[in-house]
Formats: C-alpha cells, structure tokens, sequence
C-alpha cells in the first residue's frame, strides 16, 4: 500500500475539530469539523515548526544509565526476547551492540540466575524466571500509567491527536488518548475502542506482528467490514499487507477506517511488545507531513527500549 493519501476529500479512529463549520455527511456520519478557539491559525506546521526532526531533544529522553553492567544485562535480555527462536552469544553481542567478552560473562550470569537458558539447539532463550516476571507485568500493568506521557510526547512534537493501543483479552483495544493542538485535528477515540481492527493503522500493525494463531484467531472471530471504499476486505490481500508492515516496520490507515482521517502506527520493542502508538491526522496535512510524523514517532518508541551506548569495559 503506497503510504501517501489520495486526494479525495474529506473522514481512523475519530472524528474531526477545526476551524470550519459543522458539516457530516451520510457516508461518513463520525465525521465533524467544529470551530476550536484556542489554538494557533496555522496547522501542523505551528507543531512542528522548524524544528529538525532529528534532533533526539525533541524526543523523551533516554534513560540515565547508572549501573552499566545492569543496562548491558537488560540490553542481552531485549535481544533474546526479540529473536524467534534464541541466539548464540555471537548473535547476542551483535543485536545488542555490546563486546563479546562481556557478552559472555553477563549471559552466563543471567543463566545462573534462572533469567536465560540454553535449549536443545544450543541457543539462548529466556529462562523460566521471566516468567514470574511477565506474570507480574500483566498483573500489575496500568497501561494508561505508562503509556500516557509518551502519548502526550507524539501530541506535543506533531500537533496531532496520538493513541497506544494494545492487546487485551483477545480484543486489540484503544488504551489512552491525547487530542492534538492543531486549529484541526482529530478528536480522542473512546477508550477501550476495539472494532474493527482491520481497518486501523494500530490494529493492522498489531495483528502483523501477531503470532499466527493468535492473528488467526482473532481474524476468525472478526469480520472485514468495509468502513469506507479503501478498506482492506479480503483476507489475502490483508495478509500481502501484514508482510509489507513487517518489512517497513509501521502501518498506515489510509482513510480506511474514516474517510478524511490518515494514521501512523509504529510498534514498541519492534512488534515482540502487545502495545503500539500511534497519529491520527486528517489527511491532506498527513500526506505533507508524513516523513517528519514517522520519524519523530520512531525516536519516541526507541526512547522505550533502547540504552545509552557505554563505554566497553
């Protein structure tokens, strides 16, 4: 799917508010533009400004890294969670850009203390302890604790309305919102939205990076609905998708889900994590802006998992 928009005029995940008069129309009944007076005349580009979109001062700051040993041990960890099937120390060292003395000395570490084992194949896998661990996050996981500032972050640097949307009980669910500051923009879903995941750039990003049955098993109890007249509806061509999200690494909804609206999924942790943010926009202002849309959003979710670079010991 080309990730620009047509030209079709006004239409994700919301509604519209701007600066024109109320206007809805039978196709698109969700879809409102109302007057906002307080915010800056100009659009998306009073939010981004002229501001370099590589500066890593416009993202969430990383993490101040006291105990290096601890952040090379969470990095090794990162990279044994994130491969299919476990990695050799070789591998280790590469995916987590650590030296491989050092490589070794922590993976026997964190095999001694239960965090990593090796299997029948002779390759690194998480050990049984991190599954005390992922019991616990699940058990005391408050996703709108979480998640909510970083939203708040994708808002602020682009202007537009942002969403994290995760996995929950079966159900991809919107989990918190952040309305944008442009004079339009698009109104926050309801939290706890979760049809037709099809049709949304965080639901078919969420679904890409699904293990197969738990992609099958939703797509089996959801039908494709047509939203509008570009959503995907055969389930081929959602899988033909599924693998260029893989591939590029974000999904677009391209007025699929509301015709006028565009947005812009990244995943966390490169798919291996249950949650995605994401920036809904309408859309001749997201065709504009979408290079600067995509990176800002990348070096925010990066700000999640990756560490400082240290020094080698």
């Amino acid at each position: 799917m080309d990730r620009r928009v047509g030209n079709e005029r006004p239409g994700c995940e919301s509604m519209l508010h701007g600066q024109q008069s109320f206007t809805m129309s039978a196709n698109n009944p969700m879809v409102m533009l109302v007057p906002r007076q307080d915010s800056p005349e100009s659009p998306a580009e009073n939010a981004l400004g002229s501001q370099p979109t590589d500066n890593p001062t416009n993202a969430l700051r990383e993490p101040d890294v006291r105990v290096q040993s601890v952040a090379r041990a969470m990095k090794i960890l990162f990279a044994v969670a994130q491969s299919e099937s476990g990695l050799k120390t070789v591998n280790i060292a590469r995916n987590a850009n650590l030296p491989r003395q050092a490589t070794y000395h922590l993976v026997h570490t964190l095999m001694a203390t239960g965090m990593l084992r090796q299997n029948e194949r002779g390759l690194y896998v998480l050990g049984l302890r991190v599954g005390t661990l992922a019991e616990a996050f699940r058990r005391q996981l408050v996703p709108s604790q979480h998640l909510a500032p970083i939203v708040r972050e994708i808002s602020k640097m682009t202007g537009e309305t942002a969403y994290a949307t995760g996995w929950m009980d079966g159900e991809i669910v919107m989990l918190v919102t952040a309305r944008g500051t442009n004079p339009v923009h698009a109104t926050e879903a309801t939290h706890g939205t979760h049809e037709d995941a099809h049709a949304r750039a965080s639901g078919k990003l969420l679904l890409a990076f699904a293990q197969e049955d738990v992609r099958s098993d939703y797509l089996s109890r959801h039908a494709l609905t047509a939203r509008t007249n570009r959503t995907v509806t055969k389930l081929p061509d959602l899988y033909s998708e599924f693998e260029r999200i893989r591939a590029q690494g974000y999904a677009i909804d391209n007025e699929e889900f509301s015709l006028g609206l565009c947005c812009l999924a990244v995943p966390l942790d490169n798919g291996v994590s249950p949650f995605a943010l994401t920036l809904s926009s309408p859309a001749n202002r997201f065709q504009r802006h979408f290079d600067e849309y995509l990176a800002a959003m990348r070096r925010i979710a990066a700000n999640l998992t990756q560490f400082r670079e240290d020094p080698e010991i």
